[in-house]
């Protein structure tokens, strides 16, 4: 038996015997053999640290034993209250001592951050092994920046440490250490406490009621018209009328009609998706975010964020709102407190790209240690994720088209066999986001971003009805969020898919008219385009002619050939790019695509795709995967990677 387990099993005697002779003996043996030298309590557990002395006089043990357990240092046990009305006898005597020595080790490690100069370790109890812990504990919270960055690496990348010693960081280090420890590749789970317990819910309510009390308490008015539908949806309705609604009006083209669809695949999380759905709206407003962690937001979020742990697109929302939370300073402590960088730290290792992914946003959006750029909804950095040393020396940006999203327009192409499970968790068999995988082993000197905006073909499919955006609105919209996130800092290329190259071609009209975007101009070296309808879209025509059946959105309108905002961005880019040393690749499809199982288009043909600058490359691909390459090894990977090579070779040698 262990001398740890001996201590334990002598405690729990002793709490269970009554004040004889024999139990005082104990006690007096037990305070003989260990030297209680500090401990540290937080979240329930107990952290014991002891001395061997007297060994050979009190137990007959095997040396090398005693030994491994003097190495060991700490044993973890479950915490007890010190409640008298819930202890009694020797055992509340044994815990108190214990309770006593948390000072002492808190006395110690003061003494070791106040000793600047002089040797910490000559007046202190610490065991010679311990002190490489407490010595990165202090240098963690250097003045010199240099320094506690390094600090952070050495501790990030400590993976023979004992137990207790990671459980010494977690325990000991600041909001600023813990999120760089968050934020490094290596870092081990140990590190991250367990987020505190959550308070309980409200006597007869839910956590859907207390989400709608939460939404109902931010503010309602001088909104624009989507958050004000958005609310009112979730206020409004409820679990029952939306089950009844969903054989009425939904089938036939209400406003709930997306949402229907989508959720009913989970019916315990509807309600709640509508309420999130608003609440990612209201998170994007400073404010509100004040309001939301003002009235328990951040716990609630944190209670459905664990119970929907098997729903993606509840808990895709939920992230979206602690990231743009994150984006106000001020409630970085609040953040920090509340236990979420501890979730945000295991969302980062995951294999599922879009958790890792919201979790590397909020997470640099809290390390103002390293991170100067704020990352807004929709923002993502695919690489890199984490903190690294690697100098970063250009950007490439990804941008999707109609329907499509920051990391399923970029994924490997499915094969026409279904995608196995394990084929999903390697990289090199398949990949979600070749940006994520292929180009980032391939450019590691590159920061890879990927935007998301909601799209849709027709109103009649719309998220929200009361929306109506011009690619002229899109392209403010996010070029102001991506000079937020420091593109134009470096040297810029830009990737499209359809219409996200309309969106590239306005974001850099307009940049050109305005001297605060004029680093975005000089610093952008080049585009590709996959299949981008310069000159309008077959889709748009087709939409047009059926739209009592479609209802085509305004995006969608903007796409057919006769548009005269098509027309006028055409000429107004070409006119900005013919002084511009611009380097463009064109790529093209030349397969129609089905649209259903009845309709096939050739979205976007080869003259609609020529900008009238660059190469142009058909592919015998369909609209669709004109951007997912089958392989690695494949013409549409391989051609890209060359384009962004030598398109920023001068950038990447300096």
């Amino acid at each position: 038996m262990s001398l740890a387990a001996y201590c334990v099993i002598c405690c729990r005697r002793i709490g269970t015997s009554a004040a004889s002779p024999q139990s005082l003996t104990r006690w007096r043996e037990i305070r003989n053999i260990i030297k209680f030298t500090g401990s540290l309590i937080l979240g329930g557990s107990l952290f014991l640290t002891y001395e061997v002395l007297a060994l050979k006089k009190s137990l007959t043990l095997d040396t090398q034993v005693v030994e491994r357990e003097k190495m060991k240092s700490y044993i973890y046990v479950h915490g007890v209250s010190l409640d008298k009305r819930e202890n009694h006898g020797f055992a509340y005597e044994a815990r108190k001592e214990l309770h006593k020595a948390v000072r002492k080790v808190l006395a110690a490690s003061a003494k070791i951050f106040r000793s600047p100069f002089a040797d910490p370790f000559s007046t202190v109890d610490v065991e010679d092994h311990e002190c490489a812990v407490w010595l990165l504990l202090r240098k963690s919270r250097s003045g010199d920046r240099t320094a506690r960055l390094e600090a952070v690496q050495e501790m990030s990348g400590a993976h023979h440490w004992q137990d207790y010693q990671y459980r010494i960081i977690a325990q000991a280090c600041d909001p600023r250490t813990l999120i760089g420890l968050a934020r490094s590749k290596e870092s081990d789970l140990r590190f991250f406490l367990p987020p505190p317990p959550l308070p309980s819910l409200k006597e007869d309510s839910s956590i859907e009621e207390e989400l709608r009390q939460l939404l109902a308490s931010l503010p309602q008015t001088d909104l624009d018209e989507c958050i004000q539908y958005f609310t009112a949806l979730a206020l409004n309705e409820s679990s029952q009328s939306l089950a009844a609604q969903k054989g009425g009006l939904w089938c036939f083209g209400g406003n709930g009609l997306p949402y229907a669809e989508s959720f009913g695949e989970v019916p315990s999380a509807t309600v709640e998706m509508f309420c999130l759905e608003a609440m990612v709206k209201h998170s994007e407003i400073s404010t509100h975010c004040d309001k939301i962690e003002a009235n328990g937001g951040l716990q609630l979020l944190q209670r459905l964020y664990r119970l929907h742990k098997d729903c993606p697109k509840v808990q895709r929302n939920i992230l979206r709102v602690v990231g743009n939370m994150a984006l106000n300073e001020h409630l970085h402590a609040a953040i920090v407190r509340s236990g979420w960088v501890s979730l945000m730290a295991e969302a980062l290792k995951s294999h599922h790209i879009m958790e890792a992914s919201h979790a590397a946003r909020t997470l640099a959006n809290l390390d103002r240690e390293t991170v100067q750029e704020k990352y807004q909804d929709g923002v993502y950095v695919l690489h890199p994720q984490c903190r690294t040393s690697q100098p970063i020396k250009a950007d490439v940006l990804f941008i999707h088209g109609l329907m499509g999203a920051a990391f399923k327009t970029w994924r490997q192409q499915d094969s026409e066999r279904a995608v196995s499970e394990e084929a999903l968790e390697d990289e090199d068999r398949y990949t979600t986001c070749w940006p994520k995988t292929w180009l980032a082993r391939d450019c590691p000197a590159l920061r890879i971003i990927s935007v998301e905006y909601d799209t849709s073909l027709s109103d009649w499919r719309a998220r929200c009805p009361t929306e109506r955006k011009s690619i002229a609105f899109r392209s403010t919209e996010l070029l102001r969020k991506l000079r937020a996130a420091g593109v134009g800092d470096r040297p810029v290329i830009w990737v499209s898919h359809s219409m996200g190259g309309l969106l590239v071609k306005k974001m850099l009209v307009e940049a050109s008219k305005k001297p605060e975007m004029s680093t975005v101009i000089n610093n952008t070296r080049g585009m590709i385009f996959y299949s981008v309808p310069h000159h309008g879209s077959h889709l748009a025509e087709y939409s047009v002619n059926v739209r009592y059946l479609l209802f085509p959105s305004l995006e969608v309108k903007e796409l057919s050939k006769d548009s005269p905002a098509l027309k006028t961005l055409q000429d107004d880019f070409l006119e900005f790019a013919k002084d511009k040393n611009f380097q463009v690749l064109n790529f093209v499809e030349t397969l129609p695509t089905y649209i259903g199982s009845m309709i096939k288009l050739h979205i976007v043909p080869v003259e609609s795709a020529d900008l009238g600058i660059g190469d142009v490359i058909p592919v015998d691909v369909n609209h669709l995967n004109i951007c997912k390459p089958k392989r690695k090894d494949a013409f549409l990977y391989q051609r890209t990677l060359q384009f962004i090579r030598e398109t920023l070779a001068k950038d990447l040698e300096n």
